[in-house]
């Protein structure tokens, strides 16, 4: 997400940044010059992310590994449960304010209008009383919420955090880029990519489960690579299947994703919703809860709809939630799905 108190570019969701994390690659045409050229192109990117690939088994503290072994402890409970992720970056030039906000407000929702029991909800995030998002820890957690998963189950994914674009370099992705959401440590340990989100959270999905992503993060449009997207202006399922011919879909089971925006837009965090007009907060967040609090039975169109209708108050108060790509564009959230279904069926978790 991006912090819109002020009309500045986030260094490392909204712009390609040299290694020295100096030199900014602001023009469209440095940027189309390291999009459009392939030859080493991944060694820069790695260059640029800051990451490396350390061992696991050799890089953990015995506070990692005590709590790596408790997420895999987790009980798996039939029926309901959800995983919810939120990343401030606590200490990091691209800190976000928001994210614990959004995570307890989404935690109540989910116990209140949608009947989760509340030990089936669990939390990473940069509180005392949670384990921290690292990439390890949300790989594991990520593992846990599809675990022996059965006819019935409804599932839930939230995360609300920085999230970046990646070259694919195997025809895999329509637009050439990989989406990615960014941990905790991302600098260090990398970040954790949509081919490897869809292989830990989709495809194991059984018959009779249905899984909801919330993502709440830049460049999060395909976020669970999902085949088929919906096309608001178009009134219809556009196709998104994997290039390459990739099968990208469950086990018979549902995936269905709501995103903050586009692939090649941001989301944004922002005041504009608080009363107070300090509670900073993902305004795809507000927006999704506002949608679900006030139209009980709302229907995935509606939903949409509703979402997109608070991005427009939000600007019309001079908040701006617009985007590095498509700075005309309002932010607009998108939804995907495993399966082509009718988007006026009732919002149910």
């Amino acid at each position: 997400m991006l912090k819109v108190t002020k009309p500045i570019c986030c260094s490392d969701c909204q712009e390609f940044v040299s290694d020295d994390g100096d030199t900014h690659l602001q023009s469209t045409k440095e940027r189309d010059k390291f999009t459009n050229a392939r030859k080493g192109l991944h060694v820069f990117f790695d260059k640029m992310f800051h990451r490396r690939d350390i061992p696991y088994s050799n890089s953990l503290t015995s506070y990692e590994k005590s709590t790596l072994e408790s997420i895999r402890n987790w009980e798996t409970v039939k029926g309901k449960r959800a995983l919810l992720c939120g990343v401030t970056y606590d200490k990091q030039k691209y800190k976000l304010k928001g994210t614990n906000y959004d995570v307890i407000n989404i935690r109540e929702l989910l116990i209140s209008r949608f009947g989760f029991p509340s030990s089936s909800i669990h939390i990473l995030a940069e509180m005392d009383s949670h384990p921290h998002p690292t990439k390890r820890n949300i790989q594991e957690a990520l593992k846990w919420l599809v675990r022996d998963n059965q006819p019935g189950d409804s599932l839930v994914f939230y995360f609300s955090g920085h999230g970046v674009w990646k070259p694919d370099f195997f025809d895999d992705e329509l637009d050439g880029f990989n989406e990615s959401i960014c941990p905790v440590d991302f600098r260090t340990v990398g970040i954790i990519v949509d081919n490897e989100i869809n292989d830990t959270i989709v495809r194991p999905l059984k018959n009779g489960v249905k899984l909801h992503a919330i993502i709440d993060a830049c460049h999060s449009g395909t976020i669970l690579d999902l085949t088929n997207i919906y096309s608001t202006k178009e009134n219809h399922w556009l196709d998104n299947r994997s290039p390459s011919g990739v099968y990208k879909g469950t086990s018979g089971g549902h995936a269905i994703s709501i995103s903050g925006c586009e692939d090649n837009q941001l989301a944004a965090e922002t005041s504009a919703f608080s009363e107070s007009g300090k509670q900073m907060e993902g305004a795809m967040t507000y927006s999704f809860r506002k949608a679900i609090v006030e139209e009980p039975g709302v229907t995935y169109a509606g939903l949409l709809a509703s979402m997109h209708k608070n991005i427009l108050e939000a600007n019309a108060k001079g908040f701006s939630l617009r985007g590095l790509f498509h700075r005309e564009r309002l932010q607009e959230p998108l939804l995907s799905s495993s399966d082509v279904f009718d988007v006026n069926e009732s919002f149910v978790l």
